[in-house]
């Protein structure tokens, strides 16, 4: 327990057990989630399941052990998204290679944790920009999440509309959103797993889902998507936007999920080189991401619920390895994952959707230039329209850098604005 100094981060480890218990609860979600949404891509979803369950496990007993602070590391909701929904089933790109995409991006991080870019890319682009993005990624898949559930559906006069209100399978998503919704108003600790069950329980009820066979089985193999990758594929210059995005996403992703849970923490406050707790945190996101796209899963990062575990008093890395055990039970719980009806899964996706849409109240509209106001309407707007995190990124940059130019505002510019901006032109000539 020396390791973990307890008594100076001033927690015990009665403390950090209810912390770890806590965080398991309200991030537990995610394993159902991407079991379905990777899914839809056409990995088979028992392996996702297992493979989802592992790596969480992996990656958060490790950042515990490495970097000794209470995060927790699962599959990233946004990028999962952008995976299947942009990737494979929008540019028709093979999971295997999608997957390749993954393991270059988290390479490139890991590299790059040995270096100051990651400070030096977040300080290069405005507040108001990486806010845009996170709303932008929220849209995106608040949008997957209403197509889903069939309350938006295409139409060939408004290419969107609303779908048939009237149907169950409608209805239950409906109920099973607004239930979740006010779960979390009234922050009920597992809030997103809750209603998941319930409204699981009630289409088992009516007879709008199937019961499950049981509770507990062994867990499935993953061996249909583990190694199954395919790197050369994703070595195109095509791809390198593609491959940009996920390595941009995940590190702001990752950032301000650290900087929201180590404000909270008293986390990552010292200046000093002795402090690197956030550099370790850092390296084990990007060692994750390379292990999860092994695995056969998505982009691995950082994940927000770890604040619930902060709030419940976890303080140091045994709240994380408490939680990684915790998410053990999950490997046996593929039959009750499997009987979950996608009207109880999706209006997940709709929520998370909502809160990272919440960092546009952030932004500072009263003193906002026309510049960062068009550059932060086209992310926004273009993540869901195009059904791409990648065109919704470019555009916002491109028309950034080319306002400030006309403007002649060339000192708000600098080199790592350009240098996005020149890869954002490579995602519309290369399209």
């Amino acid at each position: 327990m020396q390791r973990f100094a307890l008594e100076r981060k001033g927690t015990d480890l009665r403390t950090e057990f209810m912390a770890g218990l806590t965080t398991f609860l309200t991030m537990m979600y995610i394993v159902p989630v991407n079991g379905f949404i990777m899914a839809d891509a056409g990995l088979p979803m028992p392996a996702v399941i297992t493979a989802t369950a592992l790596i969480t496990i992996l990656a958060t007993a490790f950042n515990g052990f490495w970097s000794n602070t209470p995060v927790a590391m699962s599959v990233g909701m946004g990028l999962n998204a952008y995976f299947t929904y942009g990737l494979v089933l929008g540019m028709k790109i093979p999971w295997q290679t999608a997957l390749g995409i993954v393991f270059i991006s988290g390479i490139i991080f890991v590299l790059l944790s040995f270096t100051r870019f990651r400070v030096w890319i977040m300080h290069s682009i405005p507040m108001d920009l990486r806010r845009a993005i996170s709303a932008g990624i929220g849209a995106f898949i608040a949008f997957i999440g209403l197509k889903q559930l069939g309350i938006i559906v295409p139409s060939k006069a408004t290419l969107v509309t609303l779908g048939a209100l009237d149907k169950p399978e409608i209805l239950l998503g409906i109920f099973g959103l607004f239930l979740t919704l006010a779960l979390t108003l009234y922050r009920v600790k597992g809030a997103f797993i809750l209603g998941v069950l319930l409204t699981s329980a009630v289409a088992w009820v009516t007879g709008l889902g199937k019961l499950p066979d049981g509770l507990l089985s062994l867990p499935a193999s993953i061996e249909p998507i583990a190694l199954k990758l395919d790197i050369l594929s994703a070595l195109s210059l095509s791809l390198l936007p593609v491959i940009i995005t996920f390595l941009v996403t995940d590190m702001f992703d990752t950032l301000g999920t650290l900087t929201a849970v180590g404000a909270r923490a008293k986390l990552f406050q010292e200046s000093d080189d002795e402090d690197r707790s956030l550099e370790k945190t850092l390296e084990a996101d990007a060692v994750a991401t390379v292990a999860g796209s092994l695995l056969g899963v998505s982009t691995t990062t950082s994940f927000i619920e770890s604040a619930s575990g902060v709030e419940a008093g976890g303080r140091t890395g045994l709240t994380a390895i408490f939680t990684a055990a915790f998410f053990i039970l999950t490997l046996f719980m593929l039959p009750l994952f499997q009987a979950i009806p996608g009207a109880a899964i999706y209006p997940v996706l709709v929520i998370v959707g909502i809160l990272m849409f919440t960092e546009l109240g952030k932004m500072n509209f009263e003193g906002m230039d026309l510049a960062t106001a068009t550059a932060a309407f086209f992310t926004v707007l273009l993540m869901p329209l195009t059904y791409s995190i990648t065109n919704g990124l470019a555009a916002g940059f491109v028309a950034f850098t080319l306002l400030k130019l006309l403007q002649g505002k060339f000192a708000e510019l600098n080199v790592g604005i350009y240098l996005i901006t020149l890869i954002s032109l490579l995602v519309f000539i290369l399209h």
